[in-house]
């Protein structure tokens, strides 16, 4: 195995899902100032919730 092979069946996954042009890597909260901001519609947010009340998202 090379070095840039990938060392388990989630690499291997990952790698296929990212050539295919899909995300791999956890998405969390974004931070602005002292709120939170969903990184999928840019809404802010309270500390400590758990889902964006403008689009539904939710942290992976």
């Amino acid at each position: 195995m090379s070095s840039s092979a990938p060392s388990s069946d989630d690499d291997v996954f990952d790698e296929f899902l990212s050539d295919r042009g899909h995300e791999t890597e956890i998405v969390r909260w974004e931070r602005s100032y002292n709120k939170l901001q969903c990184p999928d519609c840019g809404a802010l947010h309270e500390e400590g919730t758990a889902r964006c009340d403008v689009c539904d998202w939710r942290p992976s």
